[in-house]
């Protein structure tokens, strides 16, 4: 009787332990869930200010068609990606080109004076930043999570429950080149 009782008992303590592993991890996996989407939100921002963004511009500069076109494009990119590493490598490259316009835009000291281009601008390098913030929040949450994944024990128990590492949003090695300007890039 007694050797029952203690035989039920530990079974309870090691499911109330699995349980709680498996809850902790779950818990860890929707925050990386959360915070790879909330790069996305901040990624579609972006997006969504480029055709202001663009259409102010080219009332002052007469951008290279090519340019406005490439633009264009990687916005559709961001916004139609089918998974998040498509969406970041769009992003990246986008990024670099909305770089080149308002690095550029130096050259027009009325496109600089108007009130829509500066507030784009400012909006712009907002969500820049906010972008930054947020992936870097995202790497920091899926080095917890595939941390915990990793150790013993619960890495057993993420491989029976089929817990996954979460890739890190790294810098390309195109991203770690330092820009260089041409002043040939663009035509006027």
């Amino acid at each position: 009787m007694v050797a029952g009782i203690i035989i039920a008992v530990v079974v309870v303590l090691i499911l109330a332990i699995i349980i709680k592993i498996y809850n902790g991890l779950v818990v860890l996996k929707n925050r990386v869930e959360n915070q790879g989407a909330q790069v996305e939100v901040q990624l579609k921002r972006r997006a969504d200010l480029i055709p202001n963004l663009i259409e102010t511009t080219k009332g002052y500069a007469n951008y290279e068609k090519a340019t406005l076109e490439r633009v264009t494009e990687l916005r559709s990119k961001v916004l139609n990606a089918s998974s998040a590493s498509e969406s970041y490598q769009a992003s990246n490259a986008l990024g670099r080109e909305l770089n080149q316009i308002l690095v550029h835009s130096e050259n027009y000291p009325e496109l600089k004076a108007n009130t829509n281009f500066m507030k784009l601008h400012e909006e712009l390098a907002d969500t820049e930043d906010k972008i930054v913030k947020a992936r870097q929040f995202y790497n920091d949450t899926v080095m917890k999570y595939n941390t915990q994944i990793m150790m013993f024990p619960k890495s057993v128990f993420a491989g029976i429950f089929g817990f996954k590492k979460f890739d890190l949003l790294e810098a390309t090695p195109e991203e770690k080149k330092s820009v260089k300007i041409e002043a040939n890039t663009f035509q006027f």
